[in-house]
């Protein structure tokens, strides 16, 4: 977009002082962030979004060759937007040994993945042990690949559930045993209102805070998410936001945001209408905008569908996350978008989007090791 034609939109829409500080370098509040979210032109939201995306990106956009794993649905919980869990014995619940899921990332990094995601329920009898022998053992059998696993609210499980001890030795030991990433998951909306709604039980916001506080105290990393399109509102979305960009500025940890829609279908909350594209482009859009010292910000394919996804990446986000192999969660919930991606499908869509596609690792940096490996990861296939 033309310098004039940027300055016109944004004049149109209300939204020209907003713009004139963030191009200024200036940081915005929380009220100008709503006022983003209200303003009716999504285009115009964009357009500064992408402004900035291109300032700490330029044209590249990024995208990641890795594996999803899910050691198990079963779970102490009961959130009314997880169609995942299952009790013991209830049907459609599994559990994974250490040995099937080591061999499952084998044949992933085997076949060019770099990464391996791993989550699972809040497990009621398996030991301490369980959770460092995957680690060790997926770090022992495919060397090189990053291990990125466990939510705050299953650090929390480990620590005060299995061996009551703290956060930080829980850490330590997964540390030691080869964890190179914590997830972003659990995040949810941070508002205690909105989490005795969606979840109740689940940790709080401080809980979920003061784990990743604790992690990138330790000199580690990891992700941060938002889950939108239930029962908050854009007020609870912006302090979501301020709670990230706060923890951030104090830590420097997280490597990127990921925030994504809500899938109802399955769920207990199956009557809320899911986000609109529009409102996800939008939620993206004020992300980029507001978290001025987050690096990155995913578009999650896997909730937007990839076509979305492509989209975003003119309004603010600049990595496509990647190709998963196996999803679960949400597709329990009822997406009936694809499982998985191959690697040349996600480059194709960044290019078509007038990005450099580059593959990365799991801290977002990139990762030439992948292209050696990209005719055995089936590209073009």
């Amino acid at each position: 977009m033309a310098v004039t034609g940027f300055w016109d939109v944004c004049r149109k829409a209300d939204i020209l002082d907003i713009a004139e500080r963030v191009v200024a370098g200036e940081r915005i509040d929380e009220r100008a962030a709503l006022r983003l979210f209200d303003c009716p032109d999504t285009a115009a939201v964009g357009a500064l979004a992408d402004l900035i995306s291109r300032r700490k990106n330029g044209l590249r956009a990024s995208y990641l060759v890795n594996r999803y794993l899910n050691y198990s649905n079963i779970c102490l919980l009961s959130c009314r937007f997880c169609a995942f869990y299952r009790r013991a014995g209830q049907p459609g619940a599994f559990l994974y040994s250490v040995e099937e899921l080591t061999e499952q990332a084998y044949r992933s990094w085997n076949r060019g993945a770099v990464e391996v995601h791993c989550v699972g329920g809040l497990h009621p009898k398996l030991p301490f042990s369980y959770y460092r022998d995957l680690i060790a053992a997926i770090k022992e059998r495919c060397p090189g690949m990053m291990v990125k696993a466990f939510t705050a609210v299953e650090i929390r499980h480990m620590a005060d559930r299995i061996v009551h001890r703290s956060i930080q030795e829980v850490l330590e030991e997964l540390a030691e045993s080869g964890l190179d990433s914590l997830t972003g998951g659990g995040a949810e909306i941070f508002d205690a209102g909105v989490r005795d709604e969606i979840c109740r039980g689940k940790e709080t916001a401080e809980e979920w805070l003061e784990v990743h506080r604790t992690w990138h105290r330790m000199g580690k990393k990891s992700t941060a998410t938002m889950l939108f399109g239930h029962v908050e509102k854009p007020a609870h979305r912006v302090d979501h936001l301020r709670r990230l960009r706060e923890l951030q500025e104090e830590t420097g940890g997280f490597c990127g945001f990921v925030p994504f829609a809500f899938e109802p279908a399955n769920t207990k909350l199956s009557h809320i209408r899911r986000a609109g594209a529009l409102d996800i482009l939008r939620t993206i859009a004020v992300s980029r905008i507001y978290l001025d010292n987050f690096d990155h910000i995913t578009s999650y394919w896997i909730s937007s569908g990839l076509p979305l996804g492509q989209i975003a990446l003119s309004f603010g986000a600049d990595d496509l996350h990647g190709t998963i192999e196996e999803e679960k969660i949400f597709h329990m919930a009822g997406s009936n978008n694809p499982v998985s991606q191959k690697a040349d499908d996600l480059a194709a869509a960044i290019r078509e989007s007038g990005r450099e596609p580059v593959a990365r690792d799991t801290y977002y940096r990139v990762h030439p090791a992948v292209r050696p490996f990209r005719k055995a990861i089936g590209v073009g296939a």
